[in-house]
């Protein structure tokens, strides 16, 4: 009898005992699954990390090493005649008188002109009827207008600074009026009277190309000897 009460007594408080250690693991397990999960995330997180921490291997760079680079061409300006704006100080015998003309600079960077060089002094201008210097002025060609560029020497390619440098900008043109850079004799025939005249040209610039502020167009400038 002792023995029956004795068992059913700790079968008793096993089954009551039961209930509640399954309850305390039922609260147990979801926390072990959240640290599971948890656990795994922080550890791809480590991983995904080292990737990009730093090592004792330390790269550096091998001798010669370098990358290529390519300079621009070198191609010449053109100056040509224009009529606009039109010359301010006109020529007569003995006189000076404007010259107005536009530059223009293919190359792909700006390029600074310092000076002009100039033909002979017995290197005349052709005349013509209209601005734009397409019928001859009969009685005024480049053999008898005498006009010529002013301080023009005996010597093609005289060279002749400006007072204030050009820029033209990179790809661009520029106007510029050479104020009394254009001479007339007084020996110019009559026939010259009223005339459009297309100035011999220039046998060189001094001018160099870079970076550089391109001068507003249009500009004025000259050379004074």
């Amino acid at each position: 009898m002792f023995r029956n009460s004795v068992n059913r007594n700790t079968q008793s408080v096993a089954s009551s005992a039961a209930p509640q250690a399954r309850r305390r693991f039922a609260h147990r397990a979801p926390k072990t699954r959240m640290s599971k999960a948890i656990s795994a995330v922080v550890g791809v997180a480590l991983v995904g990390g080292g990737a990009y921490a730093a090592t004792n291997w330390v790269v550096g760079l091998a001798g010669g090493s370098s990358g290529e680079g390519q300079a621009a061409t070198i191609a010449n300006l053109t100056i040509t005649a224009v009529a606009s704006p039109s010359a301010a100080s006109l020529l007569f015998p003995g006189g000076a008188g404007d010259v107005v003309a536009t530059i223009t600079n293919p190359n792909p960077y700006p390029v600074t002109i310092t000076a002009v060089n100039l033909p002979t002094n017995i290197t005349y201008a052709a005349g013509f009827t209209t601005s734009a210097l397409s019928t001859a002025q009969t009685g005024c060609s480049s053999a008898t207008s005498d006009v010529l560029w002013n301080f023009a020497s005996g010597t093609s390619g005289s060279t002749h600074t400006l007072t204030t440098a050009l820029t033209v900008a990179a790809s661009g043109t520029l106007t510029v009026t050479l104020t009394n850079d254009a001479s007339m004799t007084v020996a110019a025939p009559s026939a010259c009277a009223a005339t459009f005249f297309s100035m011999p040209s220039l046998t060189g610039v001094v001018a160099t190309g870079g970076a550089a502020t391109a001068t507003t167009s249009p500009a004025t400038d000259a050379w004074t000897s």
